[in-house]
């Protein structure tokens, strides 16, 4: 067994995809599935189990890799190690993000990187999915967390599916129902993303086909503000489930008929070269998405 066999099964049994993880490696499916036959040809079992419509990991698959991504980390800090200390890298790297991302998700993954490489200048830009999908295509930015754009060419990995659910303080008077219709936010004011965003397109498209029309008398360009007005008034608002904290004094309320449901994932270019780093990035999205798949 060679290391890029490691490094193939750890990308396989990260996406659960061959298809993108052949992308990710910069191989062919056929190769990548061959070399996995391979290696299971030398292990003598199964890895992955193929029979379904999605890929799933054997228990064989789990046990190894188990063992393996330890391994591969440090094969990985070894080789930072000869090649430079990774205090003392410089660069940067650009990433965009839509509002919902930016209140906890991306915060702790710049702050787990930072740790990692100290060095390291990250910038982050909050923006609309239609202005992250320009810039990541102009080349203004270097990976994104946002939505899969519509008539683009750019490689999109989904992380995980969310709910959007309805926050209010917990003095409103939906503060203590254990869930909410759409159609009861009819005439219900409420604090909004501004119609740029996909989610608001999402939830307008969401309120339509349950016939209800809601007051909306602020509408905001970031989360943590909405979050904050909604904490000082008797607004109602509709954010992902991981975009808000635990509070005391707000109530996370799930929606029903229908259910607003986004699948946020990672964006860049296609084809376009990714050091070591921005994958080093990428992975500890995967890992801080990982848990609310």
């Amino acid at each position: 067994m060679e290391l890029r066999h490691v490094r193939y099964f750890d990308a396989v049994a990260e996406t659960l995809n061959f298809t993108r993880a052949a992308e990710r490696l910069h191989v062919t499916q056929s190769t990548l599935s061959h070399q996995i036959r391979q290696m299971e040809d030398e292990l003598g079992t199964l890895l992955f189990d193929r029979s379904g419509k999605k890929v799933r990991m054997t228990e064989a698959g789990e046990i190894l890799r188990s063992y393996m991504t330890p391994a591969l980390e440090q094969i990985d800090r070894g080789v930072q190690a000869l090649r430079g200390d990774a205090e003392t890298l410089t660069g940067s790297i650009r990433l965009g993000t839509t509002p919902s991302f930016n209140t906890r998700m991306v915060p702790l993954c710049v702050s787990s990187f930072l740790h990692h490489y100290p060095g390291i200048q990250v910038t982050v830009e909050e923006l609309s999915a239609a202005m992250i999908a320009r810039r990541l295509a102009s080349g203004h930015l270097d990976l994104a967390v946002s939505y899969r754009p519509e008539g683009s060419d750019l490689w999109f990995e989904p992380l995980y599916n969310e709910e959007l659910r309805l926050v209010v303080a917990t003095s409103h008077p939906l503060a203590k129902r254990r869930r909410v219709r759409m159609v009861e936010l009819h005439h219900v004011r409420m604090v909004l993303l501004h119609p740029q965003f996909q989610t608001r397109q999402l939830l307008d498209e969401c309120f339509e086909a349950a016939g209800a029309t809601p007051l909306v008398v602020a509408q905001l360009n970031s989360v943590a503000p909405m979050i904050e007005l909604i904490r000082q008034t008797e607004l109602a608002g509709i954010i992902g489930e991981t975009a808000v904290s635990p509070s005391a004094d707000l109530r996370v309320v799930p929606l029903e008929d229908p259910t607003p449901i986004r699948t946020p994932g990672m964006l860049w270019q296609k084809g376009a070269t990714r050091s070591p780093m921005i994958k080093h990035f990428a992975d500890i999205i995967r890992r801080a998405a990982g848990p609310a798949g």
